[in-house]
């Protein structure tokens, strides 16, 4: 393209959509160039190839009688405010509370050392007592691994070799990618072998619908209403908040952007609070609070009448809480997270921008007697805890690591043995590396 007819079209870009947007669109056209010639943008897979595990079961397992478990959980180190992570903390808490001993195993493949994410942990969870380890140490020492993601379940399957292997799924991770490479990775490692226990019922749903699969355990979701849950105050309420996910397409954040646009619209006195990720380059008024703390997120949500709350898979956790705090979620509306988000008080709308922001409109434009007596009604509804989950899951554990496994129906793949060094020829194998 001439120099000359980059500058009429920048010009008329200017002239149509403004300074701000053309800069934008600059810089985005920059960035995709330098990421080209400097191979930025070449896909990567989000584990070594080396763990990648072929489908199939694992051998038999006999049981163990001790008393007190070594549980490992296997994850990705933790950000502040994981809602993932703080579901998969409350079932290490319930294994802790029982005596048993969990460490926090960290996959890290592309940064290494773990001990950065300690700090991180004790901050953000400060009721865990788990040791923190790596993958690279090995699973020799437990009696249980539980994968926590399709990634870490493929690490557990490729390198485990004494401990009882678990994988809690809190979704359907295929979803996540278009349909490829990744998609099947993440869809193989519900039949790795593992002992698979699915957090409600869109996972179960979806396993049995795209796979033929029954998960070992269902566990239903639950609400932390000791954090979440109504406030008494003078003021009445103002505003809406939205949970902001830039980079996560499964949370909708194109379709809220678009939604809250048309809302302010809408509704210009009401503002737009953001929480999570700060947003960028948004043609109308927001408040940004950036990554809150919960019981200030609670504080929040007492503060505003409604929330725009986006998913495309499983739901989040987000709604449930947004009712215990009296505050209105209105949904995009798919089966899925239906299953998982029993509420006749949640807003269900189909996922379209002027759908989405008239449900918002209607819910703000009550009178605020309305508003405070509709917050009270919400918030005094009984929901779960999460105590069932917990149970459960540390019930389950404790079973099948006491009473052992036995193998899925399928071909086991046996891992290959290690390359043999001259010592090998005298009867003397060294392995390359511990992956016990």
């Amino acid at each position: 393209m001439s120099t000359s007819t980059v500058i009429r079209t920048l010009g008329e870009r200017i002239q149509r959509d403004g300074w701000a947007s053309a800069a934008r669109s600059a810089s985005r056209k920059a960035g995709e160039l330098a990421g080209r010639r400097l191979a930025w943008d070449e896909p990567s897979l989000p584990l070594a190839a080396e763990d990648i595990h072929d489908a199939g079961p694992v051998p038999a397992q006999p049981g163990r009688t001790v008393d007190r478990l070594r549980v490992g959980i296997v994850c990705f180190p933790p950000s502040a405010g994981s809602g993932g992570h703080t579901t998969l903390f409350r079932m290490v808490r319930a294994l802790e509370e029982r005596g048993h001993h969990c460490t926090l195993v960290f996959y890290d493949p592309l940064a290494g050392g773990v001990d950065r994410h300690e700090p991180v942990i004790r901050r953000a969870w400060p009721d865990l007592e788990a040791d923190i380890a790596s993958v690279d140490d090995g699973f020799g020492s437990y009696d249980a691994v539980v994968a926590s993601s399709w990634e870490t379940a493929h690490v557990v399957a490729s390198r485990n070799r004494t401990a009882i292997g678990f994988y809690f799924i809190q979704d359907y991770e295929p979803f996540f990618f278009p349909h490829g490479y990744l998609y099947d990775l993440a869809e193989s490692s519900y039949t790795l072998g593992l002992q698979n226990i699915a957090l409600g019922g869109m996972v179960a749903t979806e396993m049995r619908r795209q796979r033929d699969l029954e998960p070992d355990l269902l566990v239903p979701f639950g609400c932390d209403t000791a954090t979440y849950r109504l406030l008494e105050s003078p003021e009445p309420r103002h505003g809406i908040v939205y949970y902001a996910k830039r980079t996560v397409d499964r949370r909708g954040y194109l379709l809220a952007k678009e939604t809250l646009e048309r809302f302010h619209q809408l509704c210009p006195d009401q503002p737009i609070h953001i929480v999570g990720d700060r947003v960028r380059g948004w043609d109308i008024p927001v408040e940004q609070h950036g990554s809150v703390p919960p019981a200030a997120l609670n504080q929040l949500y007492n503060r505003t009448i409604a929330s725009l709350a986006m998913s495309f898979t499983n739901v989040s956790l987000v709604p449930g809480e947004l009712l215990a705090a009296g505050n209105v979620p209105v949904l995009n509306d798919l089966p899925g997270p239906r299953l998982d988000l029993d509420s006749p008080d949640a807003v269900w709308v189909p996922g379209r921008p002027d759908a989405l922001a008239a449900a918002l409109a209607e819910v703000v434009r009550a009178d605020a007697a309305s508003i405070a007596s509709r917050a009270r009604r919400l918030a005094l509804r009984p929901r779960p805890s999460w105590a069932a989950a917990q149970s459960m899951t540390a019930d389950f554990i404790e079973d099948t690591v006491r009473r052992g496994t036995v193998p899925k129906p399928g071909e086991y793949h046996p891992p290959p043995e290690p390359a043999r060094s001259s010592s090998d020829r005298a009867g003397l194998r060294t392995p390359e590396r511990d992956i016990s």
